[in-house]
């Protein structure tokens, strides 16, 4: 073998671990990327391959609840019709994948953080410490679902129906709370949860809600 094919063996062994490399990330790369070809609402949508993904650590608003609808077109802005990465973090009851989503740069959980267009709901993503303090950000600045519009204490569309239809936290329960209620002046109306006013105690009950245990 002549010097010069020696010298270049290496070289071209060299060239080759490169590109086999290169080629090895690529594969990985569009193993995890997915174009996305529907948007269910604003934290849920639907890839190429029939995947139904849904953003780790955050939770947004049903479709019918205040600012459901903004959600789902801001989401639509960021991801529909693109191509997205997919990090996959776990599996929820409904069999969807929970994970963290970039397009492009943009960590797609973080920006609809960072917009109040989502609550935080832990799926201990490696990111999710990140993802809440935008979500704390956006409430102290009252953005999106944390503004006037979505947390209410007195019912700016209709004065005269002042009965708070609160739902527990925890355990879903439906209470009303009437201005004589102990609980009323504390009592916040979180629209993007589907708390509602309510103009008479029999439109409350009709709803499902029962009077609070606080109440004269």
């Amino acid at each position: 073998m002549s010097k010069l094919s020696k010298a270049i063996l290496p070289l071209l062994l060299a060239l080759s671990l490169v590109l086999n490399f290169i080629l090895g990330n690529l594969l990985n790369q569009q193993k995890d990327s997915f174009k996305v070809q529907e948007v269910t609402d604003g934290d849920t949508f639907i890839v190429s391959s029939g995947q139904n993904i849904k953003l780790a650590d955050l939770d947004a608003p049903e479709l019918t609840f205040c600012n459901g609808q903004e959600a789902k077109e801001h989401l639509e802005k960021l991801i529909l019709g693109k191509y997205v990465k997919v990090e996959r973090i776990a599996q929820d009851k409904f069999k969807r994948t929970l994970a963290l989503v970039w397009q492009g740069k943009t960590l797609v959980n973080l920006q609809m953080a960072k917009e109040g267009l989502a609550r935080y709901d832990s799926t201990k993503s490696r990111l999710g410490d990140t993802i809440k303090e935008a979500v704390n950000q956006a409430q102290e600045q009252e953005l999106g679902l944390w503004s006037s519009k979505c947390q209410q204490t007195e019912n700016p569309d209709n004065p005269d129906c002042q009965i708070k239809g609160n739902i527990g936290r925890n355990d879903l329960v439906k209470v009303y709370h009437l201005p004589t209620c102990q609980e009323y002046n504390r009592t916040t109306i979180e629209l993007d949860l589907g708390e509602k006013w309510f103009c008479t105690e029999k439109e409350a009950k009709e709803a499902g809600f029962k009077k609070s245990t606080h109440c004269p």
